[in-house]
């Protein structure tokens, strides 16, 4: 299989070690990064025929594992190599996991009642509207409303509520 340039990407030398041993330079075309390790992409000389019949040079491109299959030329910069890298989650992701989708819906009851959650909340009502921050508290204010226990939403909006007055020292 032959492929033609990258647009753009000017190749680098790199040692690719072969399956029967052998080790031969190729071309450096990419670098991409996946859970599993680091994977390049290698432009190995070959030779394939013509139409008319004739040889010519040519390129067989192939993606190689590194570094099991390849390694660097000395004195060769491998800085401008087109490279993917993973995102790394960060620490804080790790640790709280994902994020929660943003907003929050009321689940209206019987006589001016409602309940309010977090649009990924177990009870939350399919389908209804969902509210702004400001707009949950608003109707979270509303004598008859409560905030959902299952899904955390007191804990979330009550410091909003409340206006952080709680567990300051010297606070009441």
């Amino acid at each position: 299989m032959t492929t033609p340039p990258t647009t753009g990407a000017v190749p680098v030398p790199a040692r690719v070690l072969l399956a029967d041993g052998q080790e031969l330079t190729a071309r450096l075309w990419a670098r991409h990064e996946t859970p599993g390790g680091w994977f390049y992409e290698v432009g190995l000389p070959s030779y394939r025929n013509t139409e008319d019949g004739d040889v010519e040079p040519a390129e067989y491109r192939v993606w190689v594992r590194a570094p099991e299959h390849v390694r660097p030329v000395g004195g060769v910069s491998y800085r401008a190599v087109p490279t993917e890298r993973l995102e790394k989650p960060s620490a804080v992701r790790e640790v709280l996991g994902p994020r929660r989708p943003s907003g929050w819906v009321l689940l209206k009851l019987d006589g001016g009642r409602g309940v309010v959650h977090p649009v990924d909340c177990e009870e939350a009502p399919v389908g209804a509207p969902a509210l702004t921050l400001d707009s949950a508290l608003d109707a979270a204010e509303h004598p008859g409303t409560r905030l959902c226990s299952l899904c955390g939403a007191g804990a979330e909006l009550d410091p909003l509520l409340q206006g952080f007055v709680h567990g300051f020292e010297g606070e009441d």
